[in-house]
């Protein structure tokens, strides 16, 4: 019996290696030790580690994405600063009662062509039947930035 269990967990790896790339796999890593972690924290020590870790985060990006990701934390943080920062899959995100509600993806993060500001379900972002969860963010302008914090307040509800 052990053997037919070893040779199903093989084949599951086997073949879970080429579902995800390096990158993903690299993400679902980084959420596991993000969780775990949080989990022994209290709140004042789980936003104290969290401003770390999206410090680090922005610290490790490439400069463009470096210097948005950076200029966007102190636009969520301004417009809603009861939500704690914290790493979310790896990358800067902000939540409310522990549930992520928006987060910051680097173009380079998933090697994509535009960088990201996504929400999560639990933000109030909601209109009539159908509206965006995530914007693509090529620079930030007086104007864009406005909108973050638009977007932002509204989310954090």
């Amino acid at each position: 019996m052990t053997d037919a269990k070893s040779t199903k967990q093989d084949k599951l790896a086997r073949t879970s290696s080429n579902l995800l790339s390096a990158e993903e796999r690299a993400a679902m890593q980084a959420t596991l030790r993000e969780r775990k972690r949080a989990a022994k924290l209290s709140p004042e020590e789980a936003r104290a580690a969290g401003e770390a870790d999206v410090r680090e985060a922005i610290a490790a990006m490439p400069e463009d994405d470096r210097v948005m990701a950076a200029r966007i934390h102190e636009i969520v943080l301004a417009a809603a600063p009861d939500l704690g920062p914290r790493t979310f899959y790896g990358m800067p995100a902000y939540a409310k009662d522990g549930k992520v509600i928006c987060f910051f993806q680097a173009k380079l993060k998933f090697k994509v062509r535009y960088s990201t500001l996504g929400f999560q379900p639990d933000a109030r972002l909601d209109q009539e039947e159908m509206w965006p969860v995530a914007f693509a963010v090529t620079s930030l302008t007086a104007a864009s930035e406005e909108r973050i914090a638009e977007l932002v307040k509204k989310a954090a509800g």
